[in-house]
This record gives C-alpha cells, structure tokens and sequence, in this order.
C-alpha cells in the first residue's frame, strides 16, 4: 500500500512528519486529517521517547510535550485506530525506538498496530542485522518494515536493507539527528542511487528537508522527501494558534502544481 501512494503519480511525494499527540490530543487527530487533505501521500507518526536518540531540539521538544499530554506506545496505536474512524485513509508509518516497541511486547504491538490501520514502521535505533524479530513480526502482521540507511553506510548494508525492505527505504541526507539545515545533497543522491541498484522498492529522503526547494532537489534523484523538524516548527511559531491552517498552508507549499 505505502510503495504504491508513493509511486501513484510522477510528482515527488511528501511524507510529513509528526509526534503523535503534539501540540495537544484535542486537535491531534484533525491535524493528521488536514495533512491527508493537503495532498500528503503518507504519514509519518512518531511514537514520543524520553531519550530519542536520533532527533534533535525541535523533535525532542514535540516529544517532551507529547509525553507531558500523556501519550504513550497505546495511546499511538489508538490514535490511528480513532484517525481510521474518522475518515484517515493515506497510509501512516509509525516511527519510534525499539525499547517502546519491547516495553510492548514485539507480537502484541505489531498485531495491535495491524489491526489500528497502521501500515508500516520505522526503529530509528535498531541496527538492520539485528532486526529479524520485528521483521518476522511485521511481515506476519502485514507491516511494511522500513530501514534507515545513511550516508556513510556500508555497502554490505545497503544490500541488506534493500532485501528487507518494503513500502519505502528511509535514506538520512546528513550525518547527526534531525532538524533543519542546509543541505549537500550530492551525497545523499550517491546513497540513493546505490540503493537504486540493488531495488524497485521506493527510496525517501529525510533530515533537514525544510522547505520546496529542498524537495525540488530530493525530486531529482528520489521518489519522496520527509519532512518532520520544519513542520514542528511551523506549529510550534504560528502566531494565530490555528494549527489546522498553518499545517495545511505549509504542507501544500511543498507539493508540485
């Protein structure tokens, strides 16, 4: 389901990033509707860590607020059963650490997750030879497991990745945690292309995508561009408080007309 939104039409598609529960639990959910509806051909949802590793202020500062709101690995599984309900149709990835997905119970999350409308998952800690468990579980549950691979990886990884892979392969465009930044893209682009060799699968690029020209470049070498750090942003420094608008606005500016 992921690999085919994404590969739906020629444009590059725009999976947004958001901490499940911020900036509130009231809105949380019409805020996913509104990134549906502003053209966004999958949702990236992140599950909130008190220690989350690869993230950087602003990522860590949504998860402080989402952990403060109360959410936890089952108030993320419920939310996307409530955004199901409620008419959430594009597929939605959940992103998040691997000792939340243990906390859990490997077997109970995937199979909660399966039955809530998740459709696919990423474990931004989890290094790709030590994956099988979760991905045996997945696979069983019909979960896209998603690998992340960055720019200074091996090619005995990249190989790796790419046979495990399905629904999309996360290629980090810069060495360090997320957040906005300047950009080199021509490493990234030989990361992509490398994958490219060894996969029909669909390749994103993520970290420090901040604005339509980054995603222009993105477009040029891979198939989506994940955007997480500057749509925090965006909500967190809108003035007006109506974060329906300002997601919509922004996620809209980053789609090709």
């Amino acid at each position: 389901m992921i690999s085919e939104k994404i590969n739906a039409d020629s444009k590059t598609s725009i999976i947004p990033f958001i901490t499940c529960g911020y900036p509130n639990i009231e809105d949380f959910i019409e805020l996913l509707i509104a990134i549906e509806n502003s053209g966004a051909s999958v949702i990236e949802i992140g599950m909130p860590n008190s220690d989350p590793l690869a993230e950087g202020l602003t990522i860590q500062y949504s998860s402080s607020i989402a952990i403060k709101n109360g959410i936890n690995t089952n108030k993320c599984i419920e939310t996307v059963r409530m955004a199901r309900s409620k008419g959430l149709t594009i597929p939605v990835v959940l992103m998040g650490y691997y000792n939340n997905i243990l906390a859990y119970d490997i077997k109970k999350f995937c199979r909660d997750s399966n039955e809530a409308g998740v459709n696919g998952l990423i474990i931004a800690d989890l290094p790709i030879y030590e994956a099988d468990p979760i991905i045996y579980e997945t696979n069983l549950n019909n979960i896209s497991y998603i690998p992340l691979l960055s720019v200074n990886s091996p090619q005995s990884i990249i190989e790796k990745a790419c046979k495990i892979a399905s629904g999309f392969i996360y290629c980090v465009s810069v060495l360090g945690v997320t957040g906005e930044r300047k950009v080199t893209f021509d490493r990234v682009e030989n990361l992509v292309n490398s994958v490219k060799v060894h996969t029909d699968t669909p390749v994103a690029v993520g970290f420090g995508v901040s604005n339509k020209s980054d995603v222009n470049n993105i477009g040029k070498f891979a198939d989506a561009a994940i955007v997480g750090s500057a749509l925090i942003n965006q909500i967190k420094n809108n003035r007006d408080g109506n974060i329906i608008k300002i997601t919509e606005s922004f996620i809209s500016s980053l789609i090709e007309q």
